[in-house]
């Protein structure tokens, strides 16, 4: 999928969401769109992964309204999906298959068409070439996060939307994750939300949710 025409805008309108009679964070509003940066932040149980699995789709609230648009058009929740790629600690690889085997697994769910070269610039772009044959059981942590991003970018989203961006990756691993969301930023279509507490990846932000919790 190519969306390299399409303007996308994020609004999120008295959000909020509760675990029970727990309420998790107080109400956001904001709004994010094309090439701009959205970064959540607040201490750890403040709601951050939350509000990311609630902006995905994954998870509705319990309050307020997220609004996602790609050119002019609203997608509901399940319409969002195609348009996000997601990268989180607990999206879960397939340790027993190669990167490559899983990225060819995730491609054919998604109906994306890889092919060899494909797949090899993917591996090459999140630092991977050369290790699409070995199995995700010899990976290091630093490398299966390298690998999720492959997966999160396998169809070109115009979203990514990215919990502790930087979790696991070394000072090279670091500088793919500013480049690749440069990348993003630089498409006219292309639209980064973050959850973190590292001050260095909050200052990626062109807008900054801090999330305190709710009382």
């Amino acid at each position: 999928m190519d969306y390299t025409t399409e303007e996308v805008c994020i609004t999120l309108q008295d959000v909020a969401h509760r675990f029970g009679h727990r309420p998790v964070f107080a109400p956001v509003c904001t709004q994010v769109q094309s090439g701009q940066v959205l970064a959540i932040t607040g201490p750890n149980g403040s709601g951050k992964s939350t509000l990311l699995r609630i902006i995905a789709g994954l998870l509705p609230a319990t309050r307020g309204t997220v609004t996602i648009t790609v050119g002019g058009r609203v997608q509901d929740a399940f319409q969002r999906r195609r348009f996000i790629g997601y990268v989180a600690p607990d999206l879960t690889l397939y340790r027993e298959l190669t990167g490559a085997e899983n990225l060819l697994f995730f491609a054919r769910l998604q109906g994306v068409a890889l092919s060899r070269e494909a797949l090899a610039a993917l591996l090459a772009t999140v630092g991977l070439r050369g290790r699409g044959r070995d199995p995700v059981r010899t990976y290091s942590s630093g490398m299966r996060q390298r690998l999720k991003y492959a997966f999160a970018l396998l169809h070109r989203p115009p979203v990514l939307l990215l919990d502790e961006p930087t979790a696991n990756l070394d000072r090279d691993g670091r500088a793919m994750v500013e480049d690749l969301i440069a990348r993003q930023r630089a498409r006219p279509d292309g639209v980064v939300v973050l959850a973190t507490n590292e001050p260095e990846e909050v200052a990626w932000g062109d807008i900054v949710v801090h999330l305190e919790g709710a009382r």
